[in-house]
């Protein structure tokens, strides 16, 4: 038998993202798992070197960047997530996401990734590569990913409580 204790989704607050919280969320309580929610904040000290070789310094810029990203991160977890499923928000500061992601995954020892994908086309793929494809090839765990439009396996609450009656 499967056993998951730890959920993590991983959001960059796109349509895909919401469903895989959504996902997350379902398995969560199906589960009896936590739930933990990962932003990856771009590091803008990594993309401030200018044509003349010196590095800028940004931190009034990443600390925004940051702050935005918790204040959107509390607006995704509620308190119910906390209190029924003990969710929480953690945010992390990296010019790769995919990296980051695992990186957290395995210090945390998380039993699953559930994370949205866009499903774009095989040129866009090709040139921009895939945050969910690296983290599918790299994770320390198993990876769920959701694509927006997604089929939908979980149903929000009022069409559950009319297909249970």
């Amino acid at each position: 038998m499967m056993k998951l204790t730890r959920i993590l989704v991983a959001t960059d607050f796109g349509e895909a993202a919401d469903v895989a919280l959504r996902y997350g969320r379902e398995l969560a309580r199906n589960f009896g798992a936590t739930l933990d929610v990962l932003h990856v904040a771009d590091n803008v000290f990594a993309h401030a070197v200018g044509a003349e070789g010196f590095v800028a310094a940004y931190p009034a810029i990443q600390a925004d960047i940051e702050e935005a990203a918790r204040a959107r991160l509390n607006q995704l977890v509620c308190d119910e997530d906390r209190a029924v499923l003990g969710a929480k928000t953690v945010i992390r500061v990296s010019p790769t996401p995919a990296m980051a992601i695992v990186d957290y995954a395995r210090e945390a020892n998380v039993d699953l990734i559930v994370i949205g994908t866009h499903g774009r086309g095989a040129m866009a793929h090709l040139l921009m590569g895939s945050v969910a494809e690296r983290v599918v090839r790299t994770a320390p765990c198993p990876v769920l990913t959701v694509r927006h439009p997604e089929h939908e396996f979980v149903l929000p609450d009022a069409l559950m409580t009319v297909a249970k009656a």
